[in-house]
C-alpha cells in the first residue's frame, strides 16, 4: 500500500495522471489501476473523476494528509532497517561556512538521501578555521569551504566552483549607482564580516590579505545578521556569488576589482585522503553538479584570464 500511497501523492502534487505517470515511471494506465485497487482496499472514493479532471473528495483529502505523515514515517523505518541490517551506523558530517547562503547544499541534499538512505547525515556551519579543525579531529568528513592552505596530500581537494565579489550596500546609498568599485573605493565604508566573537580576529586578518583593505571591520553573527546592517547603513557586506546576483529593490550589489578583474575566491569539498567513507565522493560529486559551470559564469561575469 506504500507504493500506492506515493501514486496518489504524486498525482494530487502534480494535478496531473500523465505527469506523475512519468515521475513514478509507469504507464498512466497502470496508476490509474493502482489508484483503483487503493480506493478498493480502503472501501472509500478517494477522487471524482470527470474527463481528464479530478477533484478530490472529503476523505481523499483526509488520506491525502494523513498518507504523507505515513510515507515519511515509513521512509525513516526504512532507512533505519537498512541501518541495522548492514551492522555499523553509516554517517556523513557535513560542514560549511557560515556566510554560505546554501541553496546548492539544501538542493543536492534530498537527493543524496534519496539514493543513500542508509546514511544518516548532520550539518556543521562554522568558519575557515572551525572547519579545518573539524576535519583533523574527525568531527567533520567533508568540508564545504574556501581554499586558504597550500594543497596537502593529507585532503583532498575537490573543486566546486568560483565566488565572485560584490559589495553589498543599501539602495540609497551614494555608491550604489556605480556599476564597479575598488577597495580604495571602499576604504572609509566599515566592512561587515560573519564570523563569532573568537574567530573574529583570524577573520579579519584573512580578509585584509585577501581584500587588501584597511577598513574598519564589523562582525555579524550570521548572514541574517549581516543583511540587517547593511539595511541600517553600518557598512557594506563582502559578498560572493557564482553567478551575477538578481538585483533587488532595496539593495545593490557592486562588483568589487582589482586591476580590471572582479575578485573571486574558489570553493572547494575537503575530505581527509585516509578516509574510508565510501559515499563522500558520491557526495562531492553530486554537489558540484548543483553549481554553474566555470565557462558560463565567466561568460556573463566578463571575466578575462
Amino acid at each position: 500500500m506504500i507504493k500506492q500511497m506515493k501514486y496518489f501523492q504524486a498525482v494530487v502534487r502534480l494535478q496531473s495522471f500523465t505527469k506523475a505517470a512519468d515521475e513514478c515511471f509507469i504507464s498512466q494506465s497502470a496508476i490509474s489501476q493502482q489508484l483503483q485497487a487503493l480506493e478498493k482496499d480502503l472501501g472509500v472514493k478517494l477522487m471524482h473523476r470527470e474527463r481528464r479532471k479530478f477533484t478530490l473528495t472529503a476523505a481523499g483529502e483526509y488520506f491525502y494528509r494523513k498518507s504523507l505523515v505515513i510515507v515519511s514515517d515509513f521512509e525513516r523505518l526504512r532507512a533505519e532497517t537498512l541501518r541495522l541490517a548492514e551492522g555499523a551506523k553509516k554517517e556523513l558530517s557535513i560542514g560549511f561556512l557560515r556566510h554560505y547562503r546554501g541553496k546548492e547544499l539544501k538542493a543536492v541534499l534530498p537527493a543524496f538521501q534519496a539514493q543513500h538512505p542508509e546514511v544518516e547525515l548532520t550539518l556543521f556551519g562554522g568558519t575557515h578555521e572551525e572547519l579545518y579543525e573539524g576535519l583533523r579531529n574527525g568531527r567533520i568528513d567533508v568540508a564545504i569551504s574556501d581554499l586558504r592552505r597550500a594543497p596537502s596530500d593529507e585532503y583532498v581537494n575537490f573543486y566546486l566552483t568560483r565566488g565572485y565579489l560584490y559589495a553589498e550596500v543599501p539602495a540609497g546609498s551614494p555608491i550604489a549607482s556605480l556599476p564597479s568599485i575598488t577597495m580604495e573605493d571602499l576604504k572609509n565604508t566599515p566592512a561587515i564580516l560573519i564570523a563569532s566573537p573568537e574567530n573574529s580576529a583570524e577573520e579579519e586578518l584573512f580578509f585584509r590579505e585577501y581584500l587588501g583593505t584597511k577598513n574598519e571591520f564589523l562582525t555579524a553573527e550570521n548572514l541574517d545578521t549581516a543583511h540587517i546592517m547593511v539595511a541600517a547603513g553600518k557598512g557594506y557586506f563582502p559578498i560572493e556569488f557564482n553567478m551575477p546576483p538578481v538585483p533587488k529593490e532595496e539593495i545593490r550589489y557592486i562588483p568589487i576589482m582589482r586591476r580590471g578583474q572582479q575578485i573571486f575566491r574558489e570553493y572547494y569539498a575537503f575530505w581527509r585522503a585516509d578516509t574510508l567513507k565510501e559515499y563522500i565522493e558520491p557526495f562531492a560529486a553530486m554537489l558540484k553538479e548543483e553549481f554553474p559551470g566555470d565557462a558560463k559564469s565567466a561568460e556573463r561575469l566578463n571575466e578575462v584570464e
